[in-house]
């Protein structure tokens, strides 16, 4: 192996352990995509993961101009096809190999940057953050599943986008103690979250009902290299939206929902058993 071979390894290497540090659940579905591709995937994970470490965590440190350094790097590396950051060296192999639309990137980091200013969303900040953040994260990753094939990209495009969407409305939904209490963040337009009424509550969680079921007919149609690993993420972000619909806004707003290590493997091995029968 030469030298550069070992680095683009090791760089790979950094992606996977952050995934596997910061995700159980999408680790967990990440194994159950085909091998060709499950490397491409960490790739991009390790990327978002990193960006949104810099606006979500690094408080005591200049994220503005952390975040302007990353996307600068960022572009440096997909130009060059190198990077001593390894993460970005993982991440640039992926994006130059099945050449994934440097908008996507772009679009992706503004929504980062959105993060660095506390403020109150209305509806279209809210779903220009959603799609950056989300579903262009998704199309990201469609673009390996697809691998090249861009006929299918772009008739998997809406469903990919709206799969997206959920997981990050479900994330607004576990997350809302710490964005709002120690972040400043509301994302929700035209919800009040010191008191997250039912009603409100019951509309934020119908329209990611909605999303899901959009999600789940691309989910359908996807190769079968990547369908049971996107799968299996689905059918946890849908256990997570289950519990949270079962436990009241005032409860959300004190502490993180979570489902146990125990629960997701239960319903993942649930999952695979539905989609190897053929009931998927």
């Amino acid at each position: 192996m030469n030298s550069k071979a070992l680095f683009d390894q090791v760089s790979l290497q950094c992606s996977r352990v952050t995934t596997h540090s910061y995700s159980t659940s999408f680790s967990l579905g990440i194994r159950f995509l085909s091998s060709d591709i499950r490397n491409s995937i960490y790739s991009i994970y390790g990327f978002v993961r990193f960006a949104d470490e810099i606006v979500d965590t690094f408080h005591n440190y200049p994220k503005r101009d952390l975040l302007i350094e990353f996307k600068r790097d960022t572009h440096k590396a997909i130009d060059d096809g190198i990077s001593l950051n390894p993460i970005l060296n993982s991440f640039q192999h992926t994006v130059n190999e099945y050449n994934i639309d440097r908008k996507l990137i772009d679009t992706f980091l503004k929504s980062m940057e959105m993060d660095l200013d506390d403020q109150e969303y209305n509806q279209e900040k809210y779903e220009e953050y959603i799609l950056g953040s989300a579903e262009v994260v998704g199309l990201m990753c469609l673009k390996v599943f697809t691998l090249g094939d861009e006929s299918l990209y772009r008739k998997l495009t809406p469903f990919a986008m709206k799969l997206g969407s959920a997981f990050q409305k479900v994330n607004f939904l576990r997350d809302v103690q710490d964005d709002f209490e120690n972040l400043g963040r509301n994302y929700f337009p035209n919800v009040d979250l010191q008191i997250l009424d039912d009603h409100s509550k019951k509309m934020i969680e119908q329209d990611i009902e909605d999303d899901f079921q959009i999600g789940l007919e691309g989910i359908k149609q996807l190769p079968k290299r990547a369908r049971l690993g996107v799968y299996l993420a689905y059918v946890y972000y849908r256990g997570l939206l289950r519990k949270i619909r079962r436990t009241p806004g005032s409860t959300i707003r004190q502490k993180r929902i979570r489902i146990p290590n125990t629960g997701k493997f239960t319903l993942f091995v649930a999952s695979y058993i539905r989609h190897n029968v053929g009931l998927l």
